[in-house]
């Protein structure tokens, strides 16, 4: 059975401190409410949506729900700098043939992708704001994922 994932960035967010408290600024909430459209778009049948803590995840994370008709849970080994070993370990868990969708940060969104994909973390992909890795699996393990799509709200019409 193919596996499915969707890693997401947030959407543009304002700086400042604390980092988890940053916002999505104006642009921001107009990049994930287009990806979120996309996102209406896909056959996510049953699909899970997990967020970051960080408040411009859970921002982004709304938009994706709205579209989806679900709710996001909150995930806290996805934030900036945690893991992708740990996270491909929760995926383990997890796999139940239902599409998992992610909304977290640079760099682990790139290093996870790496990861599942070439099997090695220490070179990711760059994700623009709001950017998503569609990724197809028979398993969530270093190097057994397929990149079906990358898009970013400036692929999307």
């Amino acid at each position: 059975m193919m596996l499915r994932l969707y890693v997401m960035r947030h959407g543009e967010a304002s700086p400042g401190r604390p980092d988890h408290e940053r916002e999505l600024t104006a642009r921001g909430h107009a990049e994930a409410g287009r990806m979120a459209e996309w996102f209406s778009r896909q056959s996510l049948e049953g699909a899970r949506l997990f967020s970051s803590p960080y408040r411009r995840a859970r921002q982004t994370a709304v938009h994706v729900a709205g579209a989806l008709g679900i709710d996001a849970v909150e995930l806290p080994i996805i934030t900036p700098d945690d893991s992708p070993g740990a996270v491909c370990d929760w995926l383990l868990d997890m796999s139940d043939g239902r599409p998992i969708v992610l909304v977290s940060h640079m760099p682990l969104v790139g290093l996870l992708t790496g990861q599942l994909v070439e099997g090695r973390s220490d070179r990711g992909l760059a994700f623009p704001t709001a950017a998503v890795a569609e990724l197809e699996s028979e398993v969530w393990a270093a190097g057994c994922a397929r990149l079906l799509r990358f898009m970013a709200p400036h692929d999307l019409c």
